[in-house]
């Protein structure tokens, strides 16, 4: 049998994305738009507040310290925190995608390149991203980060805690703001130098865009792993502001990048049943589905070292960040702490173990769509028992989840739609088209 040439063997393809489409992702955030209206109505006429009474007392002692910010009611802070949560969690998931293209760059990777738009695609989020959370943030933050309160850190205040002042030299509002707008900058500039490569390469060939694309990835990965982490202290961790893991950049990381890999698995999944990515076989399935079984478990792996050392010293100072989700504010999160472990865990781990399972469509589905909503219920973990203490709920958040989901989704595919699901001329493309495992 003759072999294939590079034309032969793959051509453009161009997504259309038709009206039924977009329709069913503007229904997603109308029923986004109408859970989080029956939120806060229930929120706001007290239903669904049992244990609300149970944490009074604390919220009261709080206040008296200037230790909470009683400026909003709970359904505006619910919806603050679910704001900041939601866009966390997908501006996270949108420099994942660039993350992967840049590490399948400088790792010479050809296998990828079949999947290489999809991942390109998913950077869509992050200027409107970073453009609500610095949003969020100025007109938000009393209710989302104890540091920013008024006399917080000047000695002889009322509201001064010693231990928050002590860390004054990082959380600032101006240092804050430059390394958000910093971060978020960085993310969204090489998203874009990568993407515009990729688009000349696709016009003019040659290798030249290929070798600029490795130099452009060496230095965003580097930048990346520092921002990373560090964005992870300040978007995540600074919300418990007594508290801190030398752990929390990784955990934040492992819970991006598996999120990411499955936004990856899902959308090549429905690209190819709705008729392109033809060369897009099982082997390729097979790698993504590995990625989420070891990444399933290196998220466990570092959740577990966090716990296992905090439970295992037992200082208060750091036991208390698993007292409030084990069992504090009557339990509000015992169920949750435990389901995340189920979802992102113990259920990919057992449905995704054999060989076949990784390449069959209908099981990376499934798992892909649980690990998002295990991971999303993840970041909600992080920020909900910090923030909203016992006064937590699930309707606003679900309502913003949803609208922020179809937002993402009706930018995501207009991106994929916008250059070939195939980068023709990419050096490795006939590498990717026959590549087996």
């Amino acid at each position: 049998m003759a072999t294939l040439t590079h034309h032969e063997s793959a051509t453009a393809e161009y997504l259309e994305v038709s009206p039924g489409t977009n329709r069913k992702f503007l229904m997603i955030i109308v029923a986004g738009v109408i859970l989080l209206a029956l939120g806060i109505i229930a929120s706001i006429m007290g239903l669904g507040a049992e244990h609300h009474e149970a944490t009074g007392a604390a919220h009261g002692a709080a206040a008296a310290h200037g230790g909470e910010h009683a400026g909003s009611p709970i359904w505006l802070k619910r919806v603050i925190v679910s704001l900041w949560h939601s866009n966390v969690f997908f501006v996270g998931i949108s420099a994942i995608g660039t993350f992967f293209v840049a590490l399948q760059y400088v790792a010479y990777a050809g296998w990828s390149v079949m999947i290489k738009r999809i991942n390109e695609a998913m950077s869509a989020w992050l200027l409107p991203g970073a453009i609500i959370m610095l949003a969020v943030f100025l007109l938000g933050r009393h209710d989302l980060f104890h540091w920013t309160h008024d006399g917080i850190m000047t000695k002889g205040s009322a509201n001064y805690d010693a231990i928050i002042a002590g860390k004054s030299g990082f959380l600032n509002l101006p240092f804050y703001l430059i390394r958000m707008v910093v971060f978020l900058g960085i993310w969204w500039f090489f998203s874009e130098r990568l993407r515009k490569l990729s688009l000349a390469e696709d016009l003019n060939g040659g290798t030249e865009y290929f070798h600029k694309s490795i130099n452009v990835a060496a230095l965003f990965l580097v930048l990346y792993a520092v921002s990373s982490s560090m964005s992870a202290w300040d978007w995540v961790m600074s919300v418990d502001v007594h508290w801190f893991s030398t752990m929390f950049g990784w955990y934040v990381f492992a819970s991006w990048w598996v999120s990411g890999i499955a936004m990856t698995t899902l959308t090549a999944i429905y690209l190819k049943q709705a008729g392109y990515l033809r060369f897009l076989n099982a082997n390729h399935l097979h790698d993504l589905g590995k990625f989420m079984f070891g990444f399933s478990i290196f998220w466990t792996y570092v959740w577990f070292s966090q716990f296992m050392l905090i439970w295992y010293a037992n200082l208060p100072e750091e036991a208390v960040y698993y007292n409030q989700r084990l069992g504090g504010f009557n339990g509000a999160y015992t169920w949750i702490f435990f389901f995340n472990l189920a979802i992102n865990f113990v259920f990919p781990f057992l449905l995704m173990m054999t060989r076949d399972a990784k390449r069959q469509m209908i099981m990376l589905k499934i798992v892909s769509i649980a690990i998002l909503i295990g991971h999303w219920s993840d970041f909600y973990l992080m920020f909900m028992p910090a923030t909203m203490k016992g006064d937590n709920g699930f309707i606003i958040e679900i309502g913003i989840a949803l609208i922020f989901l179809g937002s993402y989704l009706i930018l995501f595919t207009k991106r994929l739609s916008q250059a070939s699901l195939i980068p023709v001329h990419h050096p490795f493309l006939d590498e990717s088209v026959h590549h087996t495992t």
